[in-house]
Order: C-alpha cells, then sequence, then structure tokens
C-alpha cells in the first residue's frame, strides 16, 4: 500500500446533494470521482442514487439515525433548503457538515460551485477545521401540556395560518411579557440564522461567534414591537392568544405544526450544536460583503 493509500485507508465521507438540479447531479460526479480516486469511500442515500451518475464503488443506504455512523465528514451541494436538510443529518450524528453552495446565498455553505477541487483536495488531505454552531430547542404548550417539542439552526417562527387574519401574541423573556400585538409572526433566531428569515423581518445581522438569541416580529401592527437580542441562557415564549385563529409553527422552514389558538412555543439554547466544516479563515464581515454584494467603495482602511 502507498503512502497516499495509507492516509486515506477505512475514510468514508457522506454526500448529499440536490438531486432536482442538473448542477448538483454534475458537482457530485465531480465529488465522487474525486474522493474515490483519492482511495475515500462515498457514501449517498439510497433513495438519491438513482438520481446520480454513481459508479458501483458507492455505498448506497437507507435514511435513518445511524446514516452516518463511521463517516468523518457529510458534503452537500445545493442551496440553503438542502443545506438546511443536512444540518438535520449533521446534529443528530456529530458529523461536520461542508456545504458547497449551489443556490443563491447560502450562508451555511464554506464554498461555491467553482470550487470543487480544492473542496476535494482539503477533504483528501483533511486541511479543514470544525466549528460548531448554536442551535434552538423549541418546545409547543396547549393547555398546560407540552404536544411538540423540535429544533432549529437558523430559526423557529410562529406564523398566521390565515392570510386575511392577524394573529395576535403576547411575546415573552424569562417569564415576564414583552408586548402583546397582531401581525403575521413572530421568528425566534440563533446568530446564523440571523442572515436568514430574521433578516428578512428586520432583524440585526449578528455574527456567528456572538452567542445570543434574537426575537423578530414580522409584520407588527405595534408601536414597540422591535427585534430583541438577549442572552443565550434566556428563554423566549410567544403565545397565541386564545380569540385569535390559531397559527402556525415552522423549524428552519423545513418542520411544521399547527398551533391553536392558546397554545404556547417556548424557545430555549439547543442542547445538541451543529458542527460545520470550514476552509477558509476570511471574516464574516468580508462573507457578509460577499454574499449580499454590498457595496463597500471608498473604503481606506484604518492609516498604518
Amino acid at each position: 500500500m502507498t503512502p497516499a493509500a495509507e492516509a486515506t485507508a477505512d475514510r468514508t465521507v457522506f454526500l448529499l446533494a440536490h438531486t432536482g438540479r442538473p448542477a448538483a447531479i454534475r458537482s457530485a460526479e465531480l465529488v465522487v470521482q474525486g474522493l474515490l480516486r483519492s482511495g475515500i469511500g462515498v457514501r449517498v442515500l439510497a433513495a438519491e442514487a438513482a438520481d446520480l451518475p454513481l459508479p458501483p464503488a458507492v455505498e448506497r443506504v437507507d435514511a435513518d439515525r445511524d446514516v452516518l455512523n463511521g463517516c468523518e465528514l457529510l458534503v452537500v451541494l445545493g442551496g440553503d433548503g438542502t443545506l438546511l436538510r443536512g444540518a438535520e443529518f449533521a446534529r443528530v450524528s456529530g458529523v461536520p457538515m461542508l456545504g458547497v453552495n449551489l443556490g443563491r446565498v447560502g450562508f451555511l455553505a464554506e464554498a461555491e460551485r467553482d470550487d470543487l477541487d480544492k473542496v476535494v483536495d482539503r477533504v483528501v488531505t483533511r486541511q479543514y477545521e470544525v466549528e460548531e454552531r448554536m442551535t434552538i430547542d423549541v418546545l409547543v404548550r396547549n393547555d398546560g401540556h407540552i404536544v411538540h417539542t423540535d429544533w432549529a439552526l437558523n430559526e423557529a417562527s410562529v406564523e398566521k395560518a390565515a392570510r386575511e387574519r392577524l394573529l395576535e401574541v403576547v411575546t415573552e423573556v424569562d417569564n415576564r411579557p414583552v408586548s402583546r400585538f397582531g401581525g403575521d409572526g413572530v421568528v425566534c433566531a440563533t446568530p446564523t440564522g440571523s442572515t436568514a428569515y430574521a433578516f428578512s423581518a428586520g432583524g440585526p445581522v449578528v455574527w456567528p461567534e456572538v452567542e445570543a438569541l434574537l426575537m423578530v416580529p414580522i409584520s407588527a401592527h405595534a408601536l414597540f414591537a422591535k427585534p430583541l437580542v438577549t442572552s443565550p441562557k434566556s428563554v423566549l415564549a410567544v403565545e397565541v392568544q386564545p380569540q385569535t385563529p390559531h397559527g402556525v409553527l415552522w423549524c428552519d422552514g423545513r418542520r411544521t405544526v399547527e398551533l391553536p389558538a392558546g397554545a404556547r412555543v417556548e424557545v430555549r439554547r439547543g442542547a445538541v450544536p451543529v458542527r460545520l466544516a470550514r476552509l477558509h479563515h476570511a471574516s464574516f464581515t468580508d462573507r457578509l460583503v460577499a454574499k449580499f454584494a454590498l457595496p463597500v467603495a471608498g473604503w481606506r482602511g484604518a492609516p498604518h
């Protein structure tokens, strides 16, 4: 066995791709070829294998909690939705996720489509670092009973279910009421989610290394319905008022449950983080400017 083969023996990478995108299919083919050439095993979901041009050497498995057992990395090819889907696998397994953006913004992604060769090289040589991103745990109560539990990497949003009616809520921080208003709902987000739905709702951008929880009203009809940034130890709550139509809870825009009138949603720091693989040391400021194409012409910087 050659030294290069010894370095990659018994290594497996899980690949998750948006098989509905031609770009993702082509990208998956390139990643698989590069990893297999370097002696690294590749595993994919059996349900997606038929849509990907995969050689017989690729392992096909059914989706379950243990799907990433024995894998050192989860490589995700797609847009924000695919990356959040990958985060579900990454959280339950503890395996780091490396995202390649094939969508528009892709704040969770570490690389772009043109970087595939670099991605494969960094994986093969283990030239990546792992950071933990804070999550939130979500609990729904009705009539005093816990009726649903969930989690999110970006946000949990309490929203109106009927387009023509406002959702009447009371917001709470650490067991104390903050404000009552009618509107489209409330977003409770992590710093990672501050550039997602919370950003669209008018919330602040929070740097990922800042530990905090965000509460951002959505189109509130109130004099005081401002975005709030609280301690990561705080417990946020949104109470759907009894006289209002039922609402809907969305977690990361992927998992949903109906909220009857009178339901209470509690959000706290998650017990389990999501681990992200990082290839670059670029600051979040540079990432923010690049992702949103922010105008910075005229900047001179600090004097030397």
